[in-house]
């Protein structure tokens, strides 16, 4: 396969891992902040569907584990689900928390001249209109301008989707090691990177996916060592939870 031509990457080194890692609450306003006070003019968060269709943000299927609700956000609306308490789990400072609408996510985005990576994480069975879902809301909220968001996804049928009606739009498709055929799997996404688990990253496979013309990120490091191990192999970005031990600028030592 002929090599890719070299593709346009506006995004720093290091990435806010879920808004504010685990300095604040995940997934949350304060979270966005947070990262932003430490910072970081990049974040990463997972958005999905409520019941009623409301682009959300949230990683996990169910709501048990970060707020003080219980059951599948599939099955809640959003007016149930911004009633929930998002911010209590991790600490009284933030107790009261409400989970956001992606659009509120990007406003202050947008307000503030930051940069994101949206993880579509769909919840199951609802991978195509998900995807479908948060293009068309990209479409809408950065027609006036703005660094384009990245859009990841371990759904291959979520970006697939995603790609049909924005496909302008940078993508990364996720996955845990590299697959064997990355290079067909990027293309028929028409990808321009790929996020690996960092546990599996080596020097050798940065190189490899370099060498087929795409860029490679690392989730998520939490490790100072490794980080700079990481970016001095060429990793182009890596995805943090530890704001403070590992700075927004790491990649300029």
């Amino acid at each position: 396969m002929s090599l890719k031509s070299p593709v346009s990457w506006p995004y720093p080194a290091v990435i806010a891992h879920r808004g504010g890692g685990t300095i604040a609450p995940e997934n949350t306003l304060a979270g966005l902040r947070c990262g932003y006070d430490h910072g970081f003019i990049m974040s990463e968060f997972d958005v999905k569907l409520s019941k009623d269709n409301v682009l959300i943000v949230l990683h996990d299927d169910t709501v048990d584990r970060t707020s003080d609700g219980s059951g599948a956000a599939a099955d809640m609306t959003f007016n149930a689900l911004s009633r929930l308490d998002m911010g209590g789990w991790h600490s009284s400072w933030y107790a009261g928390e409400p989970l956001p609408a992606f659009s509120q996510f990007a406003r202050f985005i947008l307000e503030n001249n930051l940069l994101c990576n949206i993880e579509i994480k769909p919840c199951p069975g609802r991978e195509e209109e998900t995807g479908t879902a948060v293009a068309h809301a990209v479409l809408q909220l950065w027609s006036h301008g703005g660094v384009l968001p990245l859009v990841s996804s371990f759904s291959r049928q979520s970006l697939a989707a995603f790609g049909q009606h924005a496909g302008f739009a940078p993508k990364a498709l996720l996955a845990d090691t590299l697959p064997e055929d990355f290079e067909n799997l990027l293309t028929s996404l028409e990808c321009t990177a790929i996020n690996l688990n960092q546990k599996n990253l080596d020097q050798q496979t940065i190189e490899r996916v370099h060498a087929a013309g795409y860029k490679v990120c690392a989730y998520t490091v939490n490790d100072y060592r490794r980080a700079r191990q990481l970016l001095g192999w060429g990793c182009d970005a890596i995805f943090t939870d530890e704001l403070v031990r590992i700075p927004a600028d790491i990649g300029a030592y």
